[in-house]
C-alpha cells in the first residue's frame, strides 16, 4: 500500500471508531496482534479498544479534527485535537460537565490496511486542567 492508503487507514480509525463509535469496523482496522504505546504502557488491539470506549463513554460528544498528517513509508503522523464533555465516568474522575481540548500526536505504523502499531502522545495535563481535577499550572 502506498501513503495515500495507509493515511485513509489511520484517518478512517479517527473518524469513524472515535468520532462515531462504530467499534465494529476495530478488526477491520486494527490487526489482531495491534500494540499501541500509550501513557508509559503498550496496549494490545483489546486494551486499546477498551480505551476507545471508556474515552468515549466519557465524552459522548467525542469529536476529534485532524491538523495535520504527514506519511512516508509504512508510517503516517497524525496531529489531532479533540474536544468533548465530559458528562459519563472517565479514569475514576466522576463527570464534570466540562467542556476539554486536547491535543495530541499519533503515529502509526500500517501493514496490508491494518494498523499494526501506534504510538500516542497527549495533553494529558490540559485535560485534566479543563475538568478541575488537577490546578492550572
Amino acid at each position: 500500500m502506498g501513503t495515500t492508503e495507509n493515511k485513509a487507514v489511520s484517518t478512517r480509525f479517527i473518524e469513524e471508531v472515535f468520532n462515531k463509535g462504530q467499534y465494529d469496523l476495530i478488526n477491520d482496522l486494527l490487526a489482531e496482534d495491534f500494540v499501541a504505546y500509550f501513557g508509559g504502557s503498550e496496549q494490545g488491539r483489546a486494551a486499546f479498544t477498551e480505551m476507545v470506549r471508556a474515552y468515549r463513554n466519557g465524552f459522548p460528544d467525542y469529536h476529534c479534527v485532524i491538523d495535520d498528517q504527514i506519511a512516508e513509508a509504512d508510517k503516517v503522523v497524525t496531529r489531532w485535537t479533540f474536544r468533548g464533555t465530559q458528562s459519563g465516568p472517565l479514569m475514576g474522575i466522576p463527570p464534570t460537565g466540562r467542556q476539554v481540548t486536547v491535543t495530541g500526536v499519533a503515529v502509526d505504523r500500517v501493514d496490508g490496511g491494518k494498523l499494526v502499531e501506534s504510538w500516542l502522545e497527549m495533553d494529558a495535563q490540559r485535560m485534566l486542567q479543563d475538568l478541575g481535577v488537577m490546578p492550572q499550572s
